[in-house]
């Protein structure tokens, strides 16, 4: 039970007791210098971690490197030549710092910026242990004192706290240039901070973790950036089946993105519908129709993405597709324009698939105008959508209407938004349900410019058919008949039309439904014949030009028939 005291603290317990100054225990046995307390050392104080703590250690508050004490080489002491006032009523240590006894120790000290560590020799760390139990005992110099274990983590969850809502504000609201710098400078700040507190708390003799809280800081960061873009890469892959990169960005990265509300913009609004998708439906299985949808969709989808569309809704075989929104560029009508052109020309990949699958060739007519529109998220707080509203996109939708397949039909606003760079096969004005004065309407096949995109065009035949095809037909309001049963005959086929005689005048882009009064074999339909009147390209004199909008496949072939009749009989003539 004797105490052994360490060298360093004999020393400085002999200087203090000719002081007056003594050794004694504290009632929980610290030791305790004049007003002075000790504390004990622990096996996980400061930055140990299950350290060896036998005796009655202490954390050295290290006064200096070598060079800060006064040293005389032996030499002059055996030759007497050092003033003996250096010496007197003061700690004298006697020791070796040669390399060759092995008397070297790494300190706080020993590290160099730009050279070897210099280790610190056996006799100068005892000068350091004397000098700093007599600094604090005389003059009030701190001690080392450090955190007890609750304390460190809360330490460290803090800064793995800052350093989350750090990451998180910054992801959520740093989508600007500006706000995107905000963060990386907001994280540095708080590491500055972090060490710099961490440096003055050890001047003030506290030390406290600081690695353990830069690992938290940057390790919480960078798992709260990783969720989130995990998140965000798993949102824009499911979202982004129903909706385009560009608005899943705007809804997850604009602040306020998804928050219920509308601005005015000026877009170009294209519409695209399939001629006599319904009818053809009704003829093959649920499970076909939405595989052909499918395929349309998917070559439709390619082609938008391919001029920077966004694809706002699909309405069955009809999509709605603008350009100006989320993201408004100067060219949004040149390149909604460019993009039906592609669409159309992609139709013939559409259908080389529908032949390769023995289903009828399908076609598209697509409607474009341009105007100011309200775009945003409408709806409630259960159900948005983010879409677009106004009277503009009413008209591109009555425009489609007026198509027929392999047709683009442009507004005078649009027209007027590109100029001289289309190539315009025909204009009309039409009277549009909901709009008050007439609307001039373009037909368009190609765009020059940054795009230079055109179509071929086929050159229409009407051939006088050697008998007439005796029909019957009503005409079309929207889905439904008007009632009234008229009749007429085929005079003129082409691939594409026919020429009607008929009992009276027809308004231009009527649709019709027509019944051949033909006989036909084991029952079957000749009444699936839908068109639509047009301008005649030759301007028939004796009857209405129309243009077939869908044709099932047993009336394909029987006007095959008449037409290959027609051809042979005027070779013949």
């Amino acid at each position: 039970d004797e105490t052994f005291p360490s060298l360093g603290f004999y020393l400085a317990a002999l200087y203090l007791k000719a002081q007056g100054i003594e050794p004694e225990l504290t009632s929980d046995n610290q030791v305790k210098l004049g007003s002075t307390i000790f504390p004990e050392f622990h096996p996980n104080d400061g930055g140990y971690v299950n350290a060896q703590v036998g005796g009655y250690q202490i954390l050295i508050n290290y006064q200096g490197p070598p060079q800060h004490f006064q040293r005389i080489p032996i030499t002059a002491v055996l030759a007497n030549k050092f003033p003996p006032e250096l010496v007197r009523d003061r700690i004298v240590l006697i020791g070796a710092t040669a390399e060759s006894l092995k008397d070297l120790f790494y300190t706080p000290y020993s590290s160099r910026l730009l050279s070897a560590p210099e280790r610190m020799p056996g006799v100068i760390i005892h000068a350091n242990l004397t000098s700093q139990i007599l600094n604090t005992v005389l003059q009030g110099q701190p001690l080392i004192q450090t955190w007890a274990d609750p304390w460190e983590w809360t330490w460290v969850i803090f800064w793995a706290t800052v350093g989350a809502v750090l990451s998180w504000q910054g992801q959520r609201h740093g989508r600007t240039k500006r706000q995107q710098l905000r963060f990386p400078i907001h994280v540095l700040a708080a590491m500055i901070l972090l060490l710099g507190s961490s440096y003055l708390s050890f001047q003030a003799g506290w030390w406290i973790p600081v690695i353990p809280p830069l690992f938290a800081l940057v390790g919480s960061i960078g798992t709260i950036v990783g969720y989130i873009a995990y998140t965000s890469d798993e949102m824009r892959r499911t979202f982004g089946r129903y909706l385009t990169d560009e608005v899943v960005s705007n809804l997850l990265e604009t602040p306020g993105g998804l928050q219920l509300g509308g601005a005015r913009r000026k877009v170009t609004v294209l519409f695209s519908d399939l001629r006599g998708f319904s009818a053809m439906s009704e003829r093959i299985t649920p499970e076909e129709v939405v595989n052909v949808l499918n395929l349309y969709l998917k070559i439709m989808a390619d082609v938008v993405s391919q001029y920077q569309g966004t694809i706002n809704e699909i309405m069955g075989d009809g999509i709605l597709i603008m350009f100006g929104a989320p993201l408004y560029r100067e060219d949004d009508a040149d390149r909604a324009v460019a993009c039906a052109i592609a669409m159309q020309q992609a139709m013939d990949t559409v259908n080389e698939q529908m032949r390769q699958r023995d289903f009828p060739e399908l076609q598209m007519g697509i409607g474009i105008n341009t105007g100011e529109v309200i775009v945003g998220n409408i709806g409630s707080d259960k159900r948005a959508k983010y879409t677009i509203i106004g009277a503009h996109v009413n008209l591109a939708a009555r425009v489609e209407a007026c198509t027929v397949g392999g047709q683009v039909l442009i507004s005078e606003n649009t027209y007027k938004e590109i100029g001289s760079i289309l190539q315009i096969d025909g204009e009309m004005q039409v009277e549009l349900k909901g709009i008050k004065h007439p609307t001039t309407l373009y037909e368009i096949s190609g765009i020059g410019g940054a795009y230079n995109c055109f179509r071929s065009q086929h050159q229409e035949s009407l051939l006088p058919l050697p008998a007439e095809i005796p029909l019957q037909y009503v005409l079309l309001e929207g889905k439904s008949t008007a009632g009234r049963i008229y009749q007429g005959s085929l005079i003129q086929l082409s691939e594409l039309g026919a020429v009607l005689k008929s009992e009276g005048p027809i308004d231009p882009l009527t649709n019709v439904k027509i019944n051949l009064l033909l006989s036909s074999e084991a029952g079957l339909e000749l009444d699936e014949v839908y068109a639509k009147v047009m301008k005649s390209p030759i301007n028939p004199e004796s009857g209405i030009y129309i243009r077939f909008t869908n044709l099932s496949p047993a009336v394909t072939q029987i006007l095959k028939g008449h037409l290959n009749a027609a051809k042979t009989t005027n070779s013949s003539g």
